[in-house]
């Protein structure tokens, strides 16, 4: 993993419209369109499908806000920031290199093709990284060019 290869920083919240009206008002961020639905995730307890939301800044630096699901990893952290999200090449192998490093894995997205396509790991100090395959970012920018 490269610091030039960190895309955004996710913030977890309880109310995705009045955070962005926040942002909006107070950082000067625009933001895209809603993305997510019902998404298939694998956790230590096992598979299930979670509907997720998240609007991304079209400005930068990048801000993800993603809507709460409670009793899951997506819950509001205590300092605002949920996680810092990093392109991979190949999440697995990044995955097994923060393992590597004492990093547990939280949640994982793995395709119908048995490759990851997002991976959420923990440190032991609480720090949660995303890793997200680059076969995403093409769409992703795509969307960052659609305002709400």
């Amino acid at each position: 993993m490269r610091a030039e290869d960190q895309f955004h920083v996710g913030i977890v919240v309880e109310d995705i419209d009045a955070a962005l009206d926040e942002y909006a008002a107070l950082l000067g961020h625009g933001w895209t369109v809603e993305l997510g639905g019902p998404t298939p995730v694998r956790t230590p307890a096992g598979e299930t499908v979670l509907n997720m939301r998240c609007v991304y800044s079209t400005t930068t630096p990048r801000l993800e806000i993603v809507g709460r699901i409670p009793g899951t990893l997506w819950e509001p952290a205590a300092s605002g920031v949920h996680h810092i999200g990093f392109w991979s090449d190949d999440v697995a192998a990044d995955r097994a290199d923060l393992e590597a490093h004492g990093y547990t894995l939280e949640a994982e997205r793995v395709g119908a093709d048995g490759v990851p396509s997002f991976a959420f790991c923990r440190s032991r100090a609480g720090l949660l990284v995303e890793l997200v395959s680059r076969a995403s970012q093409p769409g992703l920018e795509r969307c960052w060019g659609e305002p709400r």
